[in-house]
């Protein structure tokens, strides 16, 4: 009997793979980064052959660590960067061109001009989304009318569209599945977040050609079986997809209605189950499929903020505050406060609530004064108080209260970090053992569909508490800290 199941975490800065056991234990992981490519101010690619690549390599890595072979493996499960779009071709499995990731702004203007001709409340009702370049259907249509021939070789069959979910899928089966689930699908803005079909007239108004759309499947599902892999031998299921933020919701065993998690990535992510049925917000948040499963169709509010662990990035790469991510807590601890400065990480535009895509960072209130440090400890309060911003208006909108959250995602690790968003949510943020949890999501929709795992209430009782941070901040310094904040995103 197969003894290990494999979970493809294909994020926007790196893949991770990560090799669990039958009592969720992770026997190894491997994550390789991959380049970014920005053609233009605003612009964000991916290149697929770079990401097949980090696949492959983390794939045998992962493998050779767990001391296992590939026919130690009952299932493989993938979870993903969502609304970045991807075309290649059905012939020979050669991408058209790079992927526009989902941070690219370039289709603002088309949106707008969607907004203008009074489509926005239309859609919104149609997809739980708003009229934003985030998402990818302005994406797809910027590519097919942009590529050479693309849109004439869609319209003939030529070409197959997805997500990083249904691209991984396609190479992992040999071209034999070409599929996505409603979580993906949900991100797009051509499915009908009711039906959980592709939507005709959502089809019509992109200028997206049906015969270019994967199949959309349930998020636990055996959908094809790898060929062709070295890495992997012929026959292992392909069983489970979710994206990356829905896959986390599970993997954080949040199953009940009301149960909320954030996770901190390259953006930080917001996603509260609000179970059978949608919830159309008021407040900016979007309304998406949570994960299908036999027997059940889960959907969720979620408030995405476009910039968090990738702020730290950029402070790293982009002004070489620091030499490694991990420096910047001690650096941010090094000061008791900012010192008066302010850091919006605005680096991509702003996205819920607020939904400004020409919004730009700022970092204010710099005096002679002003150090590294205080910098740092800005970023990471620009973090919290985007996060901030997202629960406020979940709050307005659920029913259920939020008597505290669940936390993932690498820079959840940010001990600082952690106890500043504990103090401006006046809540316990909660941190599990195993903070890997869109993996662990992945991997057990996998594991349900081939019978590894028998039902969810395993996930329940391997889910284990690492810390849990509690409120400690006066009022007043909160009180000041919203007000600084107000002010700079007003300037953003």
């Amino acid at each position: 009997m197969a003894k290990y199941v494999v979970a493809i975490d294909q994020g926007t800065t790196g893949t991770t793979v990560l090799v669990l056991d039958k009592k969720l234990s992770v026997k190894s992981k491997v994550t390789q980064e991959f380049p970014q490519h920005f053609p233009r101010p605003g612009q964000v690619e991916h290149d697929l052959e770079e990401i097949w690549r980090s696949t492959l390599s983390t794939l045998r890595r992962a493998l050779v660590r767990a001391g296992a072979s590939g026919r130690d493996v009952a299932a493989v499960g993938i979870t993903n960067q969502r609304e970045t779009v991807a075309l290649w071709s059905r012939r020979d499995d050669a991408p058209l061109a790079r992927a526009i990731v989902w941070q690219d702004r370039r289709t603002a203007g088309e949106c707008q001009r969607l907004r203008d001709a009074g489509h926005e409340d239309w859609v919104r009702e149609r997809t739980g989304l708003v009229l934003d370049p985030y998402f990818s259907a302005t994406k797809l249509g910027w590519l097919l009318d942009h590529v050479k021939g693309a849109r004439a070789r869609a319209r003939k069959g030529e070409i197959a569209f997805g997500t990083i979910d249904t691209f991984l899928a396609w190479r992992l089966t040999g071209g034999k599945a070409h599929v996505t689930d409603p979580s993906n699908a949900s991100r797009t803005m051509l499915m009908n977040l009711r039906t959980l079909r592709w939507d005709p007239e959502l089809l019509d108004l992109f200028g997206v050609p049906a015969g270019i759309l994967p199949e959309i499947r349930m998020s636990s599902e055996v959908y094809g079986t790898t060929l062709g892999l070295r890495v992997l031998p012929d026959g292992v299921p392909v069983a489970g997809i979710a994206g990356d933020q829905q896959a986390a919701l599970f993997g954080q065993a949040c199953f009940t209605p009301g149960d909320a998690k954030i996770t901190y990535g390259t953006g930080a992510f917001v996603l509260a189950n609000t179970g059978p049925e949608p919830v159309t917000s008021r407040h900016g948040l979007l309304s998406t499929v949570a994960w299908s499963i036999p027997g059940e169709v889960a959907y969720a509010l979620e408030g995405s903020a476009f910039i968090a662990g990738a702020a730290v990035q950029w402070l790293r790469d982009g002004l070489g505050l620091v030499r490694s991510a991990s420096e910047i807590e001690a650096l941010a601890r090094s000061v008791p406060d900012t010192g008066g400065v302010v850091f919006v990480p605005a680096l991509t535009g702003l996205g819920a609530p607020h939904w400004r895509a020409g919004a730009r960072g700022l970092i204010a209130g710099i005096d002679r004064g002003t150090r590294a440090a205080h910098v740092a400890r800005a970023a990471l309060e620009g973090i919290a108080l985007e996060v901030y911003d997202l629960v406020a208006a979940m709050r307005q909108e659920s029913r259920h209260r939020l008597p505290a959250v669940r936390v993932d995602g690498g820079a959840c690790n940010n001990d600082l970090l952690m106890q500043l968003q504990a103090d401006l949510l006046e809540v316990p943020v909660i941190r599990p053992k195993m903070v890997e949890t869109t993996a662990l999501g992945a991997a057990f929709l996998a594991g349900l569909a081939v019978g590894y795992w028998k039902s969810r209430d395993e996930i329940g009782r391997a889910w284990k508490v690492d810390r849990r941070f509690v409120p400690k901040m006066k009022a007043e310094t909160r009180r000041k800290m919203h007000e600084r904040w107000r002010w700079a995103l007003e300037r953003a």
